[in-house]
């Protein structure tokens, strides 16, 4: 297992993430698809319009030792102690390596840190995978369709 830890998104990121949102690969099983090439400059102004955002709390996934930034984890749409959570790791290198499962927990300990008390997503019934972690990090399945899943995990009561 690759040791991973979460930074805040910052400005500078995007000269590597432009890289990613140009691969088809990472987009198979999600609904956020870029639907242009992506250039640095498109990229810039995303990461600057997403972390002008209020709602929303993003950050970078790093390789603990090297700093190397690897994906992107965050949390959308916070109203009432509730958030969407997101995920995906865009250097592939790091796939099947424990990373994913490793973001996901540090994200919600700091989402529910931060004072939420829900987290919720929606996975393609397809990516088995994904939907395995998340059962790990402990979600569970709340609705479900013939394409998607949405699992929650809720803040445990004391």
């Amino acid at each position: 297992m690759t040791p991973v830890y979460i930074r805040k998104l910052r400005l500078g990121d995007h000269l590597t993430s432009r890289h990613w949102r140009n691969d088809p690969r990472i987009w198979e099983y999600t609904g956020f698809r870029p639907n242009i090439h992506v250039t640095e400059q498109v990229e810039e102004e995303w990461i600057k319009k997403v972390l002008a955002q209020t709602d929303s709390s993003r950050y970078a996934i790093c390789v603990q030792g090297t700093d190397q930034y690897i994906g992107n984890v965050q949390l959308t749409d916070i109203q009432d102690g509730t958030a969407e959570f997101h995920i995906f790791i865009g250097d592939t290198a790091y796939w099947g390596k424990g990373v994913g499962a490793q973001a996901t927990r540090l994200m919600v300990e700091q989402g529910f840190a931060d004072g939420l008390h829900e987290i919720y997503l929606y996975v393609h019934t397809a990516n088995l995978p994904a939907i395995a972690i998340y059962r790990k990090c402990g979600f569970e399945v709340t609705e479900e369709s013939s394409e998607k899943l949405k699992m929650t995990i809720r803040k445990p009561s004391l």
